[in-house]
């Protein structure tokens, strides 16, 4: 548990698909509840960002990934909740032969494809920060 008065450090990570869209779920019972993100989580100790990304996409939707690639970062101030994160948001793309389960029911209400032009209204806040170019790193939309 992150506490107030520290900065935690997340990774999300933006599998692709051959189509150019995005995996995306609902989040529930969590910072964000109600918006769509990509899969992610925390940065555990002695992890790389790599090594993140590939243990939360497995843990939350089954896929095995290689190779994933820095995108970009966010920095993430939670008012309300007085919570400060700094997002690692991690680029992948989809394994053609691995099918997207929906491991952890607790924290995503389900998985599902977007395209970057047809994004729900209600994106995570880190996530939004990239679509806006409040981001450090590369944009989607270029």
């Amino acid at each position: 548990m992150i506490k107030s008065n520290t900065v935690g450090v997340g990774v999300g990570i933006l599998i692709f698909n051959e189509l150019n869209e995005i995996l995306m779920g609902q989040r529930l019972n969590s910072l964000g509840a109600g918006g769509w993100s990509p899969p992610g989580g925390h940065l555990e100790f002695g992890e790389t960002f790599e090594e993140c990304a590939i243990r939360e996409a497995f843990e939350e939707t089954g896929l095995i990934l290689s190779n994933p690639e820095f995108l970009a970062l966010t920095n993430n101030i939670f008012q309300e909740e007085s919570k400060h994160f700094i997002v690692i948001f991690m680029k992948a793309t989809h394994p053609k032969d691995q099918i997207i389960l929906h491991k952890e029911h607790h924290k995503t209400t389900e998985w599902k494809w977007f395209g970057l032009d047809d994004l729900p209204s209600n994106l995570f806040p880190p996530f939004q920060r990239i679509l806006n170019d409040e981001s450090y790193g590369f944009s989607l939309r270029t």
